[in-house]
């Protein structure tokens, strides 16, 4: 839901003074229009609290405390992201007594200021669709001051940020599925090399990265064209189709061709290499917790789920539950729940949420779906629609008697 200055009656920041010699912009919140209606304003929820809005060069932080009088006070002031300025935003912060500080930020410029803020304060990491303003009032200070508004009314909930040491396991697993999602995509591309070539490994062989066909790679790039020779190298359940093979691998492969296929090969080596030092560390890093080590090990039990899978679960979620209210909130915080949109009574697109980047993907690709059985060929022969599943399941069932 849009949260607005209209729809919440927030009291609105007025009497501005600036302090030129800081910089820094001060103003005293005065009575909202909802006062002199004879309405009651929102509850405060944290008398001194900060918001800051980072972006890559400058963070914008806006301040709010209690004078002498009781009066309550905004301040307004702009810092650098080096680490000088960051921990003179911690010392500020933490004269004027702030806590919680709220940060709205893009990408992965957060990082660095709650790494040096998450030991002076109480640090909250906001959703930025939770605290979207209106249209056409979008500056940085206003920004700023709308995030401290939100935060000090109690109108926003931080994000899950884990403890240091699994942020860290986390970064190690999310580098690693990269570097697999990267090598699939060079092997898509040694594809596309070779149907250049009208060189048809890939139509015999199930996976061309395999030992027979980076022994026929290999040989390729080393000058060898007979197909007789390239089919003799094939190990295993691939020898049985030699014959298949010389008929594939009768193709011309030219010099730039040949270049680039050893360049793509390079890449992947590399990534493979990488992946199994991350893959050491990882275990490593495991290892040094006993919890995480005895989760991996009871995950890596359940049917589908490999050891990687299960590393993968742990750095993005860690071993404590009580972080989450229920199984379900876990779930729909993974993006392995369907989101609700309702409107008028109609139940609209539910479609699974992103969620996270790493935990949801992973266990959606460990998932296997129950068979279920195939669309006969003579459907497609008498009727240019398939028929329904629960056809199909009939048809199957009634073949099974038969037989």
């Amino acid at each position: 839901m849009l949260l607005t200055a209209v729809s919440l009656r927030l009291p609105r920041l007025d009497d501005t003074s600036v302090d030129r010699a800081s910089g820094t912009r001060a103003r005293g919140v005065g009575h909202s229009p909802v006062d002199l209606a004879g309405e009651g304003v929102m509850d405060i929820m944290f008398e001194r609290c900060a918001g800051i809005d980072v972006h890559k060069r400058t963070v914008v932080v806006c301040r709010l405390t209690r004078d002498v009088q009781g009066t309550r006070v905004a301040e307004t002031q702009t810092f650098g992201t080096t680490t000088s300025e960051l921990l003179r935003l911690s010392d500020w912060l933490t004269e004027g007594g702030c806590t919680p500080v709220g940060l709205e930020s893009t990408g992965e410029f957060w990082k660095p200021v709650f790494n040096l803020l998450e030991g002076a304060c109480e640090v909250w990491l906001l959703n930025a669709q939770h605290i979207k303003a209106m249209p056409g009032r979008k500056t940085d200070v206003k920004d700023a001051q709308w995030i401290a508004e939100l935060l000090a009314h109690g109108l926003v909930r931080p994000s899950f940020i884990p403890p240091q040491a699994q942020r860290e396991l986390r970064d190690l697993a999310r580098y690693r599925t990269s570097f697999v999602r990267e090598r699939a995509t060079l092997v898509n591309r040694v594809h596309k090399a070779l149907e250049s070539a009208n060189l048809k490994l890939a139509c015999v062989a199930t996976d061309i990265m395999g030992v027979s066909g980076r022994a026929i790679l290999a040989a390729l790039l080393a000058g060898e064209t007979d197909p007789t020779i390239l089919a003799e190298l094939a190990k295993g359940p691939l020898r049985k189709k030699r014959p298949q093979l010389e008929q594939a691998l009768r193709g011309h492969l030219r010099p730039h061709q040949s270049f680039v296929l050893t360049e793509l090969l390079a890449q992947i080596d590399n990534l493979e290499e990488s992946s199994v030092r991350f893959t050491a560390q990882i275990q490593a890093m495991c290892a040094q917790d006993a919890d995480e080590a005895e989760v991996v090990a009871l995950l890596d039990t359940i049917p589908g789920l490999s050891e990687a899978t299960a590393q993968v679960v742990v750095a993005e979620i860690g071993t404590d539950m009580t972080r989450f209210p229920s199984a379900a909130a876990l779930a729909a915080w993974a993006g392995l729940a369907p989101g609700n949109n309702e409107s008028a009574g109609r139940q609209r697109s539910g479609r699974t949420r992103k969620g996270m980047s790493g935990c949801g993907p992973s266990w959606s690709r460990q998932r296997r779906p129950l068979p279920t059985p195939k669309t006969p060929r003579w459907w497609h022969a008498t009727d240019a629609s398939p028929p329904g599943v629960g056809t199909r399941k009939r048809w199957w069932r009634s073949r099974m008697r038969c037989s």
